[in-house]
């Protein structure tokens, strides 16, 4: 085998190596280790072996006489650098465990304590934690005079994400704030103000939060060549991990230390870039050969992971990105099983369906730790934990708060709870406590006299009330007497509710309620299901049996847990058994997204990572209805990514859970799955809503964004609307809430 190394002509069986790297490493793998000296781009596809290319590649280099110092791997933790130079010593010598190993921030502020004189600092600054830099900006707030709750302005813990967003995608504050935080425009220039007052705290008290760590050294990069030169001659050979993943910061340091030479070698996978909320921009991978010159593209596409019947749905998923290095991911195991696409009626039936499945897996020797279910967001599984728990399946979630864990949920089930229990003493403290000026000790005053009384809910208007907290405890009166109402069904009940608590919501949790509406919505999506306002409530806390046919199933091994996990979090990971559940537009891709193309690629690669974590068996589910508190019981269209699969992917066999489907098979027929709108079509000088035609200058109404002037129609059903409060916002009818307001 020939590989072409810098001009020069390299031929491995005539090395004289320790290691057999031909015997260890596949063709391509081969190829990125003894690619010493260059730039390199590995884009190493999803279980294509890429830390063990990584590691052969270090002690490549150790063995071919490099300096240990004079190398530098760059990975997202330090543990993953502490095992993988460990692993290169194990196939190689000790001397691997001297090669530079760890973080952006480990390096850097290794750098900064040996250069901090040139900064202003002393060797011995102090870091700041995530909770040391909230207090910090706390006390600015404070003392600023920016805390009344009256203001609404961000709490401490908001405005610390909002700065480092910032310095992580290396924009303003204002375009953070403009992009994300958009119900906090009106704080914008106080914000600017706490980060002015923020960056001269910290300068003068010897602090740097972990964000100052990268921003600071870069900076010295730029401004001090002699250093910058020093730094690059030191480390003639970086590797960095997770290239994918990486920010505009990262990307700009490593191009700075690479200065005296283009040794550089990054390893990811363009298909897996999935963190653009954290700051990871996308175009750091496909702007490598640009920025380094003379690139070697290696590409890892032999898959050690999954079946070929799953590499080639992920293939095929993949291809309709706009933007990507092209790959076809293969393997050389045997055998395999096609997908299941299942649609199902709706989410209960898609959560007993999965419950079903997963038992029947149990009993054919699958264990439940071999099993996942992945969804885009955390409240997508919350139907289908009710089910599980009833069904006494234990599991373990990642990603999002489980149901009762959230405290707006927890807030909505306690005024429930003490209509059916009036003697809930914890319920009344909590709903208690949520009224303006009610502390602990007025609340614990007006649960004594509640008991007093026998815990009569109509006699709770009664109360000698002083006149700070007179209207909040009316306010509540009126609200329970509502729900209360003998035979409302559930969800009526929770509507009523809804009208009291939506505005305590906004006030107490003023910072993120947009996205715990969204929460609220899917209980009111679960509570339809129930005629008992009783059978609910026990529903959603009831412990797993003490014995039942579940418990059989899952034999001697109860121990073992299913895994809930949004794709966020399952990254990395893998089993036998997954299932993508509620595969609809507005769910997945999200809808948020879908008023961009960026977010839609984005949302694709999550697709992508979604299915390359199965190993065996792979079930693509979506709810053929969905159910919503505005619009009811509607029809969902399928998931456009499932219209990008051929139908020749999905096994055709009858699904035991899915006997609805078309035709009895488990897969929707590609003449079934609705168009997708935004086409090219010319709809005119007018859009259409549910009920209205949207001309320019109408005056429109958003449920998030409030209102607003229609300023342009564009083709594909899209709207421009400049909103009071947020600004411009380009709209897609399909996939969003609008109104004309008379």
């Amino acid at each position: 085998m020939e590989l072409s190394q810098n001009n020069k002509l390299f031929r491995a069986g005539e090395d004289s190596s320790l290691i057999d790297y031909e015997k260890a490493l596949n063709p391509q793998q081969l190829e990125a280790v003894c690619t010493l000296t260059g730039p390199a781009l590995v884009i190493a596809g999803a279980g294509s072996g890429k830390t063990r290319t990584l590691v052969y590649r270090v002690a490549r280099l150790v063995e071919r006489g490099i300096p240990p110092q004079s190398i530098l791997l760059l990975t997202f933790t330090c543990r993953a650098a502490r095992e993988m130079l460990q692993r290169a010593s194990l196939i190689l010598s000790d001397t691997c465990q001297r090669v530079t190993g760890g973080t952006f921030h480990s390096l850097a502020n290794q750098m900064l304590r040996k250069f901090s004189h040139h900064i202003g600092f002393s060797p011995s600054f102090t870091i700041l934690d995530r909770s040391d830099s909230a207090d910090a900006i706390n006390l600015l707030r404070l003392s600023l005079g920016l805390n009344e709750k009256a203001k609404r302005f961000p709490k401490k813990a908001t405005i610390a994400e909002i700065f480092s967003k910032a310095a992580n995608k290396s924009i303003t504050i204002e375009q953070v704030v403009e992009e994300e935080f958009f119900h906090f425009m009106e704080h914008s220039e106080a914000l600017k103000k706490i980060h002015f007052l923020y960056t001269e705290y910290k300068n003068s008290h010897q602090l740097m939060d972990y964000d100052d760590l990268l921003v600071k050294w870069k900076n010295l990069l730029e401004e001090r060549p002699d250093i910058r030169d020093l730094v690059s001659r030191r480390f003639q050979y970086i590797m960095v991990d997770e290239y994918q993943d990486t920010n505009r910061l990262q990307a700009g340091i490593i191009r700075l230390m690479a200065a005296t030479h283009d040794n550089v070698m990054v390893v990811g996978d363009d298909s897996q870039s999935i963190y653009s909320f954290r700051g990871a921009n996308f175009k750091n991978i496909m702007d490598f050969p640009n920025h380094f010159p003379g690139t070697r593209i290696i590409k890892l596409e032999e898959n050690y992971r999954s079946t070929q019947q799953i590499l080639s749905l992920a293939n095929s998923l993949i291809a309709h990105a706009r933007e990507k290095y092209t790959k076809c991911l293969f393997t050389r195991r045997p055998g395999g099983v096609r997908a299941r696409l299942v649609p199902v009626p709706d989410e209960n039936a898609q959560s007993r369906f999965i419950r079903e499945r997963i038992l029947s897996l149990r009993r054919s020797g699958v264990p439940l730790s071999g099993i996942a279910v992945l969804f885009r967001a955390g409240f997508h599984s919350f139907n289908l934990e009710l089910e599980l728990t009833k069904a006494g399946i234990s599991f373990v979630k990642y990603g999002g708060l489980k149901l009762m864990e959230a405290a707006h949920i927890k807030d909505v089930l306690a005024h429930l709870r003490v209509v059916v229990n009036p003697c809930d003493l914890l319920s009344w403290h909590r709903i208690l406590l949520l009224i303006n000026n009610i502390g602990h000790k007025t609340c614990q005053r007006i649960m004594d006299w509640l008991r007093d009384t026998g815990f009569s809910l109509s006699r709770l208007g009664e109360y000698p009330i002083g006149p700070r907290i007179e209207e909040g405890l009316a306010d509540l009166c009126k609200a329970l007497e509502a729900i209360s109402t003998p035979g409302l069904k559930p969800q009526a009940r929770l509507e009523r509710l809804m009208a009291y608590y939506e505005p305590i919501l906004r006030r107490i949790y003023y910072d993120d309620y947009p996205k715990r509406l969204k929460d609220l919505e899917q209980l009111a999506v679960i509570t339809n299901n129930y005629e008992s306002l009783e059978t609910l409530l026990t529903d959603m806390v009831l412990e797993a049996p003490e014995a039942g046919a579940a418990d059989v199933a899952m034999s001697d091994r109860d121990t073992e847990r299913l895994t809930l996990s949004t794709i966020h979090s399952a990254k990395g990971l893998e089993w036998h058994t997954v299932f993508i559940i509620s595969l609809a537009e507005g769910r997945f891709p999200s809808s948020y997204a879908c008023e961009s193309d960026e977010a839609i690629e984005e949302e694709r690669r999550l697709m992508y990572v979604a299915v390359t974590r199965a190993k065996e068996n792979l079930f693509l589910c979506y709810p053929v209805s969905t159910y919503t508190p505005k619009d009811g019981r509607i029809m969902a269209r399928p998931s456009r990514f499932i219209n990008d699969i051929p139908r020749s992917m999905f096994e055709a066999r009858e699904e035991t859970g899915a006997p609805f489907a078309p035709g009895g098979t488990p897969y929707i027929r590609a003449e079934q799955i609705p168009s997708q709108p935004g086409r090219d079509e010319d709809y005119g000088v007018g859009l259409k809503t549910k009920d209205e035609m949207l001309q320019v200058g109408a005056r429109v109404h958003h449920t998030i964004f409030g209102a607003g002037w229609v300023r342009q129609v564009l083709n594909g059903q899209k709207v421009v609307v400049h909103f009071d409060g947020t600004g411009l916002k380009t709209l897609h009818l399909g996939y969003t809430t609008l109104s004309v307001v008379r």
